[in-house]
């Protein structure tokens, strides 16, 4: 896109009453009032997990959509990854988790000091973790970032919503990978942790991701019979000596 480079990044700014480029008005599209849709569970078939690296303190799996990353409080939620990961590596540990239904990368610790070393780098923002998207219609521009604090939407949970008064920081960048009238593959970069960050921001540009239950419109749910959110790279220091370290995975959709 001509000129962009010069201009910079659109920056959705959190001191705006409704999020918009600066020096640009426009409405959320997220809605306040929707509930969410009914909670399915289906885990994918029993199996081996996609092991992506092993050593004696690390452990990456390629972790399929549909599965939890830990169990649930009922019978029906026990299968999980957590669960799965264990029958192999019984040391494995959780350290930080995907919603169920995106995929990609997910790294368990393998010993008390490793789940420590890699926490406290998730704690401090160290950790560089990539996604990819497909998303709604035709972003513009190309490159950009949502400031948009995100708090537990309580009446209708699961659900997270934006609240600029009450909500936690949440940052998100963004690049246009490739785009279409109807669907753009997007880069998605997340500068915090939030719940469902990366799926409410989307939805809240108009750009919901295709296959979510949560907070896409009938149109973009139908687009796909998945989430189409994949943590495709994961960067951070090795708990043994503190080298870089960087997996990718390739994306499913």
């Amino acid at each position: 896109m001509p000129g962009l480079a010069e201009r910079g990044p659109a920056i959705w700014d959190r001191c705006q009453d409704e999020a918009a480029p600066v020096g640009i008005r426009a409405k959320s599209h997220m809605t306040d009032d929707s509930s969410p849709r009914a909670f399915r569970y289906d885990p994918p078939p029993p199996g081996k997990l996609p092991v992506i690296h092993v050593d004696e303190h690390i452990l990456v799996i390629d972790k399929p959509a549909g599965l939890l990353t830990v169990s649930g409080k009922t019978p029906d939620l026990a299968d999980c990854l957590d669960r799965r990961a264990q029958a192999d590596f019984p040391t494995a540990t959780i350290i930080h988790r995907l919603d169920k239904d995106t995929s990609g990368l997910i790294i368990l610790a393998l010993s008390r000091y490793a789940h420590g070393h890699i926490g406290k780098q998730f704690e401090k923002r160290q950790v560089r973790k990539r996604y990819v998207a497909a998303v709604w219609g035709q972003m513009a521009p190309e490159t950009g970032r949502v400031d948009a604090p995100v708090r537990s939407d309580w009446p209708n949970r699961p659900k997270q919503r934006i609240d600029r008064a009450q909500g936690r920081s949440a940052v998100t960048d963004w690049r246009v990978i490739e785009s279409g009238e109807a669907v753009s593959r997007v880069e998605l970069t997340p500068l915090t942790g939030r719940t469902h960050q990366l799926r409410v921001h989307m939805a809240h540009l108009g750009h919901p991701i295709l296959g979510d239950n949560l907070y896409a419109h009938d149109a973009a749910l139908a687009a796909s019979d998945r989430l189409c959110l994949h943590a495709a790279e994961l960067c951070l220091r090795h708990p043994d000596g503190g080298a870089p370290v960087c997996f990718r995975s390739a994306v499913p959709f």
